[in-house]
């Protein structure tokens, strides 16, 4: 399972004619460790990728820790009228809050992970997390949300 908390995902498929696509999606849920579901909203062009190629690869970063997972597999569209739909569809549709249309779920089983991390990691590996953490925020200009509330 995931051991971070990525906010997008980039989701790359490819083509009928093996052209290579890769679109970020914000409605996402690691289900089960080699099972990944992504919500489609606008996402027409993965969806007809898919069904010519299920083969996908997603990645998924913290941007603040500069490091995440690649994710490779086989996607299968769901649509709403298909028996597993509701509860694919249920964590994407806790995380939508009613803000987004869920027109497919793409379910993904996943059949390899892989660690991604910023070059920072191998130059300076005794750096701490909170160290990467407030280099990532210099680096972005912004600084960690007020907690307690």
């Amino acid at each position: 399972m995931l051991t971070h908390k990525p906010v997008l995902c980039w989701l790359a498929t490819v083509d009928a004619r093996n052209r290579p696509n890769v679109s970020p999606k914000e409605i996402f849920a690691e289900i089960a460790e080699d099972h990944l579901v992504i919500a489609d909203i606008a996402s027409a062009g993965t969806v007809r990728n898919i069904r010519a190629n299920p083969e996908v690869c997603v990645s998924m970063i913290d941007i603040f820790l500069q490091r995440g997972c690649k994710l490779d597999g086989t996607a299968e569209i769901i649509a709403a009228d298909h028996p597993e739909h509701p509860a694919l569809c249920a964590p994407l549709t806790a995380m939508a809050g009613g803000h987004f249309p869920i027109r497919h779920v793409i379910s993904v089983h996943v059949t390899r992970r892989s660690p991604i991390l910023a070059p920072s990691y191998t130059f300076f590996p005794t750096r701490s997390e909170a160290e990467m953490r407030a280099d990532a925020y210099r680096s972005y200009g912004v600084q960690p949300a007020a907690t307690g509330r």
